[in-house]
């Protein structure tokens, strides 16, 4: 049980994604991961990239280190359509996900470190243009934002030919 702290319960949603991230992404293959879905969207590599871009930036809010700049350019909203296959600034999976498990440490370790007055703060962006975005609320978007894109690696997976990983 928590203490009803909302970092620990957004703490607790990021390490269910990142379960989640882990077994979706296990197994697959440089190649599978630049399958595109029929008849649109985009491929396992574009959204493990994405995911972890997306958190990249959050770590730019709280203050904490993010990524060499613009290594996550090309997964971004209009970073240059879809990944059909292998092309330039496509990462190879694997660095993806060893990406993410290192920006979910960083980011996690954040996290923990905010208190509720911090959640209230204005946040430096808001993706949705929300003029009142506070950190707390970014959080919880990016919470959301990723489950959304995370469930599609599990589908994504099955395209691929390969089974649920999450039972």
């Amino acid at each position: 049980m928590t203490s009803g702290n909302p970092t620990e319960l957004i703490m607790i949603q990021l390490n269910f994604n990142a379960f989640a991230f882990r077994r979706n992404t296990a197994g697959i293959t440089q190649e599978q991961s630049l399958m595109q879905p029929a008849p649109g969207g985009n491929c396992l590599n574009w959204i493990a990239g994405h995911v972890t871009g997306s958190r990249d930036g959050f770590l730019l809010a709280i203050g904490a280190d993010p990524f060499p700049k613009d290594r996550y350019a090309r997964y971004m909203r209009g970073g240059g359509g879809p990944i059909t296959g292998p092309e330039e600034h496509v990462l190879p999976l694997a660095e993806i996900v060893a990406d993410f498990a290192s920006v979910h440490e960083r980011m996690f370790e954040g996290v923990a470190t905010l208190s509720a007055g911090d959640l209230g703060k204005k946040a430096p962006f808001s993706p949705i243009d929300n003029p009142d975005e506070t950190i707390g609320s970014l959080l919880a978007g990016l919470v959301f934002h990723e489950s959304y894109h995370i469930g599609q690696t599990g589908l994504l997976r099955r395209l691929v030919g390969l089974g649920g990983a999450i039972a």
